[in-house]
C-alpha cells in the first residue's frame, strides 16, 4: 500500500516547511512540495495533515522490554510491555535491555520479546547483557554477540556506582567498552556501552578516566538516568561538553522530583545554555523496567513502573515549557539516538529511510498518528493495530 501525506509542517527533526511526503511500502519514497496522485492509478492512502505536524517516529534506547525488576522480591517483577504501550507514545523503534535481573530474565527472554514486537510492526534492537559484570551474554562473547547476531548493538544495561552493581574495576570496565568496540567496528554496528549510573559517589569517574587513559572514545559510552540527583546532573554537563552522550531518564514521579531528580525537559534547556553541544543529548524512557524506592540504608521500600509514554511527553514539555525550539527538542528522541547508536535507516524523515512517522496536532502537539515501517499502528491518538495478547 503508498501512503501519501498531504499538507504537513514537516519537521526532519530540522523545520522542512509544507511537504508531501510518499510512503513506498516500509519506506520513504519522495518528499515534495506538492505530489499529487496520476488518474487511473493504483490505490493510493491519502492522509492529510494540514494543520499538523509531520515528525520522525520517536527511537527509545532504554526500554525493559520483557519486564524487569524484582528488587523487592519476586512478586515485584514487572510484566513484558505490550505494543501499544510503546506506540501510543509516539515510539517505532526500541532498543531493549535487562537490567537489575540477569537471572530471571536473560538474554533468550529479551531476544525472543524483541522478534515478537517486531512482528506486531515496530523496530527492535537489544544489548547484550544486563547490570552484572562479568557480562551475561548469548554466545559466550561480547564481540560474537555484536558480530553475529543482528539485533545485538552494543553491551547494556551495565551497572556503575550502585549498591545493585557487581562493583567492577577500572579494569573491568575498559575490557567490556574494548570488546564492545571492535564487535562494532567488524560488524558495522555502534558497539557502545550502555551505562546505568547510581547514586554512587565515584559517579562516572571510570568512565572519564578510561576515555583519559586509554584508546577508548569517550563515545563509546552511553551513561543513562544522568539527572537522577543534582552532583550526577552537573557532572552530566561537563561531560556533555568533553563530547561525551548523555542520557536522561524521562519515567519518574514527584517524590523523585522533590528529592532532586532534574526532570528532563529542564536538564535540556540548562544543558542548552551551559553550551553543551545539543547533539550529545539524548531521552529514554526506562519503560517497563521497576522504580524502585530504598531507604539510606539500601532497604527496599516501594515501587513503581517506567512508561514509554513518558518519552514524548518530556520533549513536549521542553518545547512548551521551557520554550526550546522543536527542532531541538525533537532532536533527543529521534536523529540522536539514531546517530548514536548508527541506527542509519531511523531517526530523519528523508528519501529511503524506514517509513517512521508521527503527526502531530499542531496546536496541541499530541500524537494524532503513527506509522512504523510504513503501517498505521495509531489514528486519531487512538492504537488501530494490537498486540497479540492485547
Amino acid at each position: 500500500m503508498l501512503k501519501l501525506i498531504k499538507n504537513g509542517e514537516v519537521y526532519n527533526p530540522n523545520y522542512l516547511g509544507k511537504k508531501d511526503i510518499l510512503l513506498t511500502g516500509d519506506k520513504i519514497g519522495y518528499i515534495g512540495d506538492e505530489l499529487n496522485v496520476p488518474e487511473d492509478f493504483v490505490d493510493i492512502e491519502i492522509i492529510d495533515a494540514d494543520g499538523k505536524y509531520v515528525v520522525p517516529g520517536f527511537i527509545d534506547s532504554h526500554v525493559h522490554i520483557c519486564g524487569g525488576g524484582g528488587e523487592g522480591s519476586f512478586k515485584t517483577r514487572t510484566p513484558e510491555i505490550q505494543l501499544t504501550d510503546i506506540t501510543t507514545g509516539g515510539v517505532t523503534t526500541v532498543i531493549g535491555v535487562l537490567g537489575t535481573d540477569g537471572t530471571t530474565r536473560n538474554m533468550a527472554n529479551l531476544i525472543a520479546k524483541a522478534n515478537g514486537l517486531e512482528e506486531e510492526g515496530i523496530t527492535t534492537y537489544i544489548y547484550t547483557g544486563s547490570y552484572q559484570v562479568p557480562i551475561r551474554t548469548l554466545t559466550g562473547s561480547i564481540q560474537d554477540d555484536i558480530i553475529l547476531i543482528d539485533k545485538i548493538i552494543g553491551v547494556g544495561e551495565v551497572a556503575l556506582s550502585d549498591h545493585r552493581s557487581s562493583q567492577p574495576t577500572i579494569e573491568d570496565f575498559s575490557k567490556i567498552a574494548a570488546e564492545a568496540r571492535v564487535g562494532g567496528i567488524l560488524s558495522g554496528k555502534a558497539g557502545v556501552v550502555n551505562i546505568h549510573v547510581g547514586d554512587g559517589k565515584r559517579q562516572i569517574s571510570f568512565i572519564e578516566e578510561i576515555a583519559e587513559k586509554t584508546e577508548i572514545p569517550i563515545t563509546q559510552f552511553i551513561p543513562t538516568h544522568m539527572g537522577r540527583n543534582p552532583e550526577l546532573f552537573a557532572e552530566s554537563i561537563e561531560y556533555a561538553k568533553k563530547g561525551g552522550i548523555v542520557d536522561f531518564t524521562t519515567s519518574t514521579n514527584e517524590k523523585f522530583l522533590e528529592e532532586g531528580e532534574v526532570k528532563c525537559s529542564k536538564a535540556l534547556k540548562i544543558l542548552l545554555d551551559e553550551g553543551a553541544s545539543q547533539a550529545n543529548i539524548t531521552f529514554s524512557s526506562d519503560g517497563q523496567g521497576s522504580m524502585p524506592e530504598f531507604d539510606e540504608d539500601g532497604k527496599f521500600i516501594a515501587l513503581g513502573i517506567g512508561k514509554v509514554t513518558s518519552l514524548y511527553k518530556e520533549v513536549k514539555d521542553a518545547i512548551l515549557k521551557e520554550n526550546i525550539s522543536m527542532d531541538t527538542a525533537l532532536r533527543v528522541i529521534t536523529a540522536n539516538p539514531a546517530d548514536a547508536l548508527k541506527l542509519s535507516n531511523k531517526g530523519y524523515i528523508e528519501k529511503e529511510r524506514d517509513a517512521d512517522i508521527v503527526i502531530l496536532d499542531k496546536n496541541t502537539l499530541e500524537i494524532e498518528t503513527v506509522i512504523a515501517m510504513g503501517k498505521t499502528m495509531v489514528s486519531k491518538g487512538k492504537p488501530v493495530v494490537k498486540g497479540t495478547f492485547e
